[in-house]
């Protein structure tokens, strides 16, 4: 179970200690956090009193500090506890909260009118959750809720500015749902259906017209308008790996949004493109996260129009094309429905990211790769929410598992919207979150083959992504690669971006043109949602060949630091192309690191100099 009902247990000790613990009276709050609304939001009215949210309440981490040490002496390749990750166990005594400030919490809720059963906890404890209407949550927090509409039209409550008595401000990090507007958002963009192939399999046959064989070379497995398995196991040179561990070695994927994986289109896609893989369309695993969604039975028509399943699909059929017999997760998170302002049932409007990284981290047993094609523009949520959600990963990473992000697909930023979210509209280009987080990897994407370049599509205005954070200052493992790219940009673009902040991607991947199945007819696909499955699938058969031969896995805990030190030697420079975008031609493509492809793509066989 994710979350530990323990207030039974400690109800009489709390119950003594609110009569002992002094409470500050309201006049004493002050406010913990504020955010502006960003531009693609408007408010549309007062919340509902009566609606329900999940209150999630983070308290302050009694040793993270520790925790980020001991997370880097694992991953470091020349460190002696390389590969020595944390048990779970480890991990939760570095993160739980101090006494005091459970203590001081609980004496607050019950002074404000919650029970403490009505309470439940993280294994650490450094969550607290609580369901509680809208009225009651605006007295505990000294706030006001409003409904806010996107350009898209779903809805969501928040309250911009949030306060708490002045002496839980050192003791809680961040509460939400709150001010966060993060919608993570995939990242695709269709390019069209494949009309000029036709829509039926028999005349997509001839995009695969040869077989695989240890003399392939990337010009006949590869189709520059239809990217398949074939093509990406040939050109980064796993298309002879058969894995030795599977079950010991696993790999994981993540869908929210209501998406799901399709298993009809993906056996579909299988059958096409790997068909020794094809039963494995019904044989992945998938867990249910929140209520996620994993439907199916056909679309309906609105579902057709909203183009659900694409990304789900697109992820799956890219993961087992090339992994198989890998065993592949899936996890399928609800927790960001659209809220309906005239709809009284009680509605969760949480933060997907939290829901699914709380889940998780409460399992035993983790895929030592997961891979996520979802993001969205890092100043739609407030510092403090981004720093919990990324410290969060940073535990994920100390357990042994390596997260990888899809860099987005608007280059430095979709031009026309290139305002920072500061009350003041000033220019910035606008970095992506969670790929800021030093404690991920992200994946930028590139297209063609001989040479590969930045992925770019002008027919739907597709940018491989790439930047700074404003968030995250660079770590010290990027500064020997970022730091001359930074200095070789001199003045340009001062002031758009953050000199000093964590650059991304990491790496890269193609990008482009993907061949997929989705309602039962092939579709073509661009994105860093394609190159990030992709990475993910070859890192998981490197870690395969690894594991067999009884070594530690790649990065062992989280990826970055080997990348960075050793590991970028295993990859292609990316030297053309730019992170176009905010009426720029963005940051380019440069020998070594750059923020549009990263160390670029992974090392291809002898094969590739066709």
């Amino acid at each position: 179970m994710l979350f530990i009902d323990l207030a039974p247990l400690a109800l009489a000790a709390f119950c003594s200690l609110v009569h002992s613990t002094p409470i500050l009276s309201r006049s004493s709050y002050a406010v913990k956090d504020s955010h502006h609304v960003p531009r693609k939001w408007s408010r549309v009215s007062e919340a509902p009193s009566d609606h329900v949210v999940k209150l999630e309440i983070a308290l302050k981490q009694s040793q993270f500090d520790e925790l980020e040490r001991q997370l880097y002496e694992v991953s470091d390749p020349d460190h002696h506890r390389y590969g020595e990750h944390l048990s779970q166990g480890e991990v939760n005594e570095l993160i739980k909260p101090n006494d005091d400030s459970l203590h001081l919490v609980h004496a607050w809720l019950i002074e404000s009118g919650v029970e403490l059963n009505k309470l439940s906890y993280s294994p650490a404890k450094d969550w607290v959750k609580v369901d509680l209407p809208i009225a009651h949550v605006e007295r505990l927090l000294d706030t006001k809720y409003a409904v806010y509409k996107h350009e898209d039209g779903t809805h969501i409550v928040r309250a911009p500015t949030w306060s708490l008595p002045s002496h839980l401000h050192s003791h809680i990090e961040t509460i939400q749902p709150t001010n966060s507007f993060f919608r993570p958002g995939p990242r695709h963009s269709d390019v069209m259906p494949v009309a000029d192939m036709g829509t039926d399999i028999a005349s997509v046959q001839r995009v695969e017209t040869v077989s695989p064989s240890a003399d392939l070379t990337v010009a006949q497995a590869c189709n520059v308008s239809a990217v398949t398995p074939l093509c990406l196991r040939t050109l980064y040179g796993t298309i002879n790996y058969t894995p030795q561990v599977p079950g010991k070695n696993k790999i994981g994927l993540t869908n929210y949004l209501n998406e799901a994986n399709n298993r009809s289109d993906v056996f579909l896609f299988l059958k096409q493109f790997r068909p020794e893989a094809a039963q494995a369309a019904f044989q992945f695993k998938v867990e249910i996260i929140a209520n996620g969604d994993n439907q199916q039975t056909p679309d309906n028509a609105t579902q057709l129009a909203a183009g659900k399943d694409l990304e789900g699909n697109l992820d799956a059929e890219t993961i087992l094309g090339i992994d198989y017999p890998t065993p592949l997760i899936a996890y399928n998170t609800g927790g960001s429905p659209p809220f309906k302002p005239d709809d009284n049932t009680p509605t969760n409007t949480n933060e997907p990211y939290l829901t699914w990284v709380q889940y998780v981290l409460a399992k035993h047993d983790l895929p030592q790769v997961i891979s996520t094609s979802y993001g969205d523009d890092e100043q739609t949520i407030p510092l403090s929410y981004a720093r919990t959600v990324c410290n969060q990963f940073a535990q994920l990473g100390a357990r042994g598992v390596s997260l990888l992000f899809a860099s987005g697909d608007d280059g430095v930023g979709a031009s026309g919207t290139c305002f920072a979210n500061d009350g003041k509209n000033t220019s910035t280009f606008l970095p992506s979150f969670p790929d800021g987080c030093p404690y991920v990897t992200s994946v930028g994407a590139t297209k063609n083959f001989n040479p590969e370049v930045a992925a770019f599509d002008p027919r739907n205005g597709f940018f491989s992504g790439g930047g700074f954070s404003n968030y995250f200052q660079r770590p010290s493992y990027q500064n020997a690669a970022v730091t001359p790219y930074v200095a070789s940009l001199g003045n340009k673009y001062a002031g758009l971006y953050n000199k000093n902040g964590r650059g991304y991607p990491d790496i890269a991947a193609q990008g482009q043109l993907y061949q997929t199945v989705w309602n039962g007819t092939f579709r073509r696909l661009d994105g860093t949602s394609a190159s990030t499955p992709t990475a993910s699938a070859i890192l998981a058969l490197v870690n395969d060949s690894l594991l067999a031969a009884g070594k530690k896995p790649l990065g062992p805990s989280f990826l970055n630091p080997w990348l960075y030190k050793r590991g970028f030697q295993a990859f292609t420079d990316i030297l053309s192309g730019s992170a176009s975008g905010c009426d720029t031609s963005g940051f380019p493509a440069v020998k070594g690191w750059d923020a549009v492809t990263g160390f670029g793509t992974p090392v291809s066989p002898k094969n590739h100099s066709d």
